[in-house]
């Protein structure tokens, strides 16, 4: 009997930076991204400017979202993106320490996931102007499993300051 393939899955990945190059780090796990086995990069965001979050006297956030179709389990994926990151010299010295790249599986088709060290629909999501701005560029009528569409959340964001970048040419 043939093994009948795994389909593939939207999933968004949340992206960010605040040390070194931080555009050129989010360019880069683009391409890793787009590089890992069965995953298909389909698009992303530009890239925003954020204050930090919860912390002061760390440098500003550049953030962005990217859209894959993989056939990676949630699991896979995320391991696949610890390794991107530590690849980019990310270390976890303690929470909300600044980052050299930081990857978020934000959302995996419509599943909703709680694993150890692993939640998907991603924590407070909803709650970051640095992740919906992003998303709602990609897909602003996609809906976040068991909290509601990506457009009715900017609302409750609307006070974070979020800038765009120019785009490279």
């Amino acid at each position: 009997m043939t093994p009948r393939p795994i389909s593939s899955v939207k999933a968004f990945i949340g992206l960010g930076a605040n040390l070194g190059d931080p555009v050129a780090a989010i360019a880069e796990a683009c391409s890793a991204l787009a590089a890992l086995p069965d995953t298909r990069l389909i698009t992303r965001s530009s890239n925003y400017r954020t204050a930090p979050m919860g912390v002061s006297g760390q440098p500003d956030y550049i953030n962005a979202v990217a859209q894959i179709d993989t056939r990676l389990s949630p699991m896979a994926l995320l391991v696949a993106l610890m390794d991107i990151e530590a690849k980019h010299g990310r270390t976890r010295e303690f929470a909300m320490a600044p980052r050299t790249l930081d990857l978020d599986l934000l959302l995996y088709g419509d599943q909703q996931i709680a694993l150890p060290g692993l939640q998907v629909p991603h924590p407070r999501m909803h709650q970051r102007a640095f992740v919906l701005v992003p998303l709602a560029e990609l897909a602003p009528t996609l809906d976040i499993p068991g909290i509601g569409g990506v457009k009715q959340q900017l609302a409750s964001v609307a006070d974070q300051v979020i800038a765009p970048l120019p785009r490279a040419t």
